[in-house]
């Protein structure tokens, strides 16, 4: 990225300091502690650390201008040619530079929103259209109004298809983010409970995950799970609809799992697609990809090759070895109601394993219906599932509710108490699911498992 001084002012007119010493800016920065040349410095107020009060601290690792909030003084401290570029609100203005940035690059955009599966279906759209076109995509959790900003910035400049992740608390959040992508496919992976404390229902949620369509570009397409009643007036849209249900436009047919994977067909569609992943649910998120793919014009067969090799983001859905050999499943990064019953319900399909052990926790964020929540994952806890091992209170709902005599259930306060419990059972026909809420950490437990702490 670069932006020359007349750029700049174009895009920030009001300023303190000597704007002529900058000649141009190459790199975007937000930590102050970060070395940097020829850099702009944002400073973002966030509840802990504002980052206006550590402008020195920018300047000594090489800042050659900063964003300022207009109202703020200048610093005493500060030398008084320093270039400051004067904004109503410092977040306004990083967002104004990575629009700035994705016009000039004009990459294909395809932003993905869902209460479930997000960062999957990034993973999946990413690493099939990077059979043909450079990618760039969301790293880590930087979705939200900070981090998407921020992921545009560090695009480069000859990226052809820049993939996006859209989280969101609250109603407003994604329609900002979708305003700034403006994406070319806006996908929305499903509809659940998560965030229901703030939206009220899921149809509140369906309302807050629908913004995406606000930025979309006039030719742009909207690709969504068809098998959620929440999502059908997305019909008046030029759009997608995948799922299991008949009359989507990619009908998912034929899932059976292999010792590889799962491989899956689409109605009416010769060619069979294997992806290296458990649940019928990521069957479902490479079909948003399979949309995606043929808006760019991908052929099935790359579609399928990319398929075959993917590899997913740590603590989705990833699989590792235990003690005695004993297959993980580490799902611990999130968990909602709807989640936690896909995951368990794909355990449940596996063959070859004599135990199946969920350990569940804590599910945060489901408002004043929690117990209920938490009551309903049990619906979906029947054999073969073996034993279920809860941890804290919340999750405690679930192991009351468990209504089968012939499962072990058993309910603890801490991740020690659970990780003794469940070392037991390591053994070569042992599968052992966790999931909960990011909060609980369960991966620890799963890092012990597998004797990397």
């Amino acid at each position: 990225m670069k932006w020359t001084r007349n750029e700049l002012l174009e895009l920030f007119p009001s300023h303190h300091g000597d704007v002529t010493s900058v000649s141009a800016v190459t790199e975007i920065f937000t930590d102050s502690r970060k070395h940097s040349k020829n850099g702009l410095f944002i400073p973002i107020a966030g509840e802990r650390f504002d980052g206006h009060e550590f402008l020195a601290q920018a300047i000594e690792r090489g800042a050659t201008a900063a964003l300022w909030q207009i109202n703020r003084p200048r610093p005493e401290h500060i030398p008084s040619d320093f270039p400051l570029l004067l904004v109503d609100n410092t977040v306004e203005g990083l967002q104004r530079l990575a629009k700035d940035h994705l016009r000039k690059v004009s990459p294909f955009v395809a932003a993905v929103t869902g209460s479930n599966g997000k960062t999957t279906t990034k993973d999946i759209i990413e690493a099939v259209l990077s059979q043909r076109y450079r990618t760039h995509k969301t790293e880590g959790n930087f979705n939200n109004h900070i981090g998407l900003p921020l992921t545009l910035l560090a695009m480069p400049e000859d990226c052809e298809a820049v993939i996006l992740e859209m989280g969101m608390n609250h109603f407003g959040e994604i329609s900002a983010l979708s305003l700034l992508a403006e994406p070319d496919a806006a996908v929305i992976t499903n509809i659940g409970e998560s965030h229901i404390e703030f939206l009220g229902s899921r149809e509140g949620i369906a309302k807050a995950k629908m913004e995406i369509v606000e930025g979309l570009k006039p030719a742009g397409k909207v690709i969504y799970d068809g098998d959620e009643p929440l999502l059908a007036p997305l019909k008046e849209f030029s759009s997608v609809s995948c799922g299991y249900l008949e009359g989507n436009h990619i009908q998912i047919t034929s899932v059976e799992a292999m010792e590889s994977g799962l491989e899956f067909s689409l109605r009416g569609e010769e060619t069979q697609y294997l992806i290296p992943m458990l649940g019928k649910h990521n069957v479902k998120n490479a079909s948003f990809a399979i949309a995606v793919a043929r808006e760019l014009g991908l052929s099935d067969s790359e579609v399928s090759n990319a398929l075959k090799h993917l590899s997913i983001t740590k603590m989705r859905f990833e699989q590792l070895e235990g003690q005695n050999g004993a297959l993980l499943i580490n799902d611990a990064y999130n968990a909602s109601p709807t989640s936690m019953k896909a995951a368990i319900e794909a355990i449940r399909d596996l063959k070859g394993y004599a135990r199946k052990v969920l350990v569940l926790g804590d599910m945060y964020e489901l408002g004043m219906n929690e117990k209920a929540f938490h009551e309903s994952v049990a619906e979906v806890i029947k054999p073969p599932i073996t034993d279920v091992m809860t941890v804290g209170g919340r999750a405690r709902w679930i192991a009351q509710a468990i209504n089968c005599d012939s499962i072990r259930v058993s309910s603890y306060d801490s991740k020690e108490e659970v990780f003794t419990a469940v070392k037991a059972l390591m053994a070569p026909d042992t599968i052992a699911l966790f999931k909960a809420s990011r909060g609980v950490g369960l991966e620890t437990v799963v890092n012990q498992l597998t004797n990397k702490e």
